[in-house]
């Protein structure tokens, strides 16, 4: 459901931050996940979700957190950025991902963390936070999508399509008339295909749709690295095509379970991606959790409204475990 980085250098966010530590994990089925840790060893544990699926993280996506406040944990999910095999959609699910988080908890001796992502990121969260509730200490989550298929149609066939016409009519010129129907199979088997040509026009004009609909003022093109290109293409279609691999209406339906877990929404009033319907759906599940519409804001956590919110959020969290560990201490 699209990357989440930001063309330009986002501004306000906190400065450049190299990980303490970082390396690759054998999850089995022949894949090996980069991962890296970031800020205060001692700090709030926090684990970062990048979008996609196919998408993968970038420094930036450290420097929303306070590395005074927060041990930050970031990886690139199966196929995805330096994880290995790049692209591989084998024994690429959502269960996969799920059991790949918690390898990486309990790799890194985490007993419970803080969850952050945004989009594709969120379903993730929200995937493994309703199976291992109890290992969850909050969730932030940006642009929410559950992979309803609804969401998927307003994407993907009729929804912003309206919207960016334009856009819209390149992205449909690559599927003959006859399979315009299904526009996610039918991108699907181009980047299935045999033929390095057609894999990489499906790739591109994927990219391209979603890099047009993805901010509320035109900024941002697709990301000219090929290979980056054919992950996203791929493994998007790969889930979408399958429903993101969950039960229709799982995530929202699921909520329930995260009744104990503090929670807040980050959503664009004008997100074009994820629309905010899905958020206020969300949040009618889930009562105990906050939900924030920004009013100027379009789908990227580098919208500045988006990225203001999230890291007030992020801020409001880190002080909130301070005062619980501080009360912890006084009652030892």
């Amino acid at each position: 459901m699209t990357r989440d980085l930001a063309q330009e250098r986002p501004l306000g966010l906190h400065p450049p931050l190299p990980p303490y530590e970082y390396g690759w994990l054998d999850v089995g089925d022949g894949h090996s996940l980069y991962w890296e840790a970031c800020g205060n060893r001692s700090g709030v544990p926090a684990v970062f979700l990048h979008g996609g699926p196919g998408g993968g993280c970038s420094p930036d996506h450290r420097r929303f957190f306070n590395p005074d406040q927060f041990d930050i944990l970031l990886f690139d999910q199966r196929g995805c950025g330096r994880s290995r095999p790049h692209g591989s959609i084998e024994a690429n699910t959502t269960a996969h991902l799920i059991d790949d988080l918690e390898r990486l908890r309990k790799f890194r001796n985490i007993e419970n963390w803080l969850i952050v992502g945004g989009s594709w990121g969120s379903a993730l969260a929200l995937a493994y936070a309703e199976q291992f509730p109890e290992r969850v200490t909050g969730l932030v989550l940006r642009g929410i999508f559950t992979a309803r298929a609804s969401e998927l149609r307003w994407l993907y066939q009729d929804g912003a399509s309206h919207l960016f016409p334009e856009a819209w009519s390149d992205f449909v010129s690559v599927i003959p008339a006859s399979e315009r129907s299904d526009l996610i199979g039918a991108y699907n088997a181009r980047l299935d295909s045999s033929d390095p040509a057609e894999r990489r026009r499906a790739a591109q004009a994927w990219c391209a749709w979603e890099s047009a609909t993805i901010t509320l003022r035109p900024r941002r093109s697709p990301t000219a690295d090929l290979n980056a290109q054919l992950a996203l293409a791929r493994l998007e279609t790969h889930y979408f095509v399958n429903g993101a691999f969950l039960r229709e209406g799982q995530l929202i339906e699921e909520a329930h379970r995260l009744a104990h877990i503090p929670g807040v929404l980050v959503q664009g009033r004008y997100d074009c991606v994820t629309p905010p319907k899905t958020a206020v759906d969300l949040q009618a599940a889930w009562p105990g959790c906050r939900l924030h519409l920004v009013p100027d804001a379009g789908h990227a956590s580098s919208e500045p409204g988006v990225m203001r919110t999230l890291m007030q959020v992020l801020e409001e969290f880190a002080q909130l475990s301070e005062r619980k560990r501080s009360l912890e201490k006084e009652h030892r």
